[in-house]
């Protein structure tokens, strides 16, 4: 759907590729092999997208495709709005995120239902909003998703930032006064740009640094860590394979 105030508009060339309605994307690179294989992109070579890669020819899923890595709201809405763009309808996006509280953990799964906005991308979309929300119905299928998979996760806020090295004693409190159950960077521009553009997002996160205490806790090389990113891919991969029921 073309804006007619905006210049340059995302549209699908010549060349680009035509997309299924489902889209997964993944903050980083190690979680770009993770999914790869678990969703059956293991054998396709990809295609360069800006300065990630797009894939595309799923053995698992044929009407989906991957994308990653991406970091940062301003990057991950130009992936978004151009997936959008080739035919995706629903985005998945998987990222890291900081814990602001407790009993939030690093190996956790975050499910975020609302983000609220310390990123400029949003405000160029829906300018005057302080949050954005996931896709209801998303919401509730990746929930359904952890259940079956008999992971236990954490429902809630998170604060979407674009500076993490800007992450002061007085914001962590303040958010942790909304209710913001970690910090992370590309989730409620995510969000903004499936509502502006009428595509269904959600987002599942993991846990891979604590906050709470409002000293740095990096959790990277945690066991926990591990186990609950591949946890994760497990309940994106079995949401995609309901979405391809449907």
């Amino acid at each position: 759907m073309d804006m007619p105030d905006a210049i340059i508009q995302p549209r699908r060339g010549k060349t680009s590729p035509r997309l299924g309605s489902v889209a997964v994307l993944a903050a980083t690179d190690p979680d770009m092999s993770l999914l790869r294989g678990i969703l059956g992109f293991n054998t396709d070579e990809g295609r360069r997208l800006y300065i990630s890669r797009l894939y595309t020819s799923s053995t698992h899923h044929p009407h989906h495709c991957l994308a990653g890595p991406l970091v940062g709201a301003p990057y991950a809405v130009m992936i978004a709005e151009t997936l959008i763009a080739w035919g995706s309808r629903t985005l998945i996006f998987f990222g890291w995120c900081g814990a602001l509280c407790k009993p939030v953990e690093i190996g956790d799964v975050v499910l975020p239902t609302l983000a609220l906005i310390d990123e400029g991308t949003s405000r160029h979309y829906l300018p005057g909003f302080d949050s954005s929300a996931p896709s209801a119905a998303l919401i509730q299928k990746l929930a359904e998703g952890c259940a079956a998979e008999d992971i236990a996760f954490h429902q809630g806020p998170v604060w979407s930032t674009d500076a993490p090295f800007r992450e002061t004693q007085e914001k962590v409190l303040g958010y942790q006064q909304q209710g913001a159950l970690a910090v992370e960077m590309e989730c409620s521009a995510i969000f903004t740009v499936g509502a502006f553009r009428s595509a269904e997002a959600a987002a599942l996160l993991v846990v891979s640094d604590d906050l709470s205490s409002l000293t740095w806790n990096p959790g990277f090389k945690d066991p926990r860590f591990a186990r609950g990113r591949e946890a994760a891919c497990n309940i994106i991969s079995r949401l995609c394979t309901a979405q391809t029921a449907v």
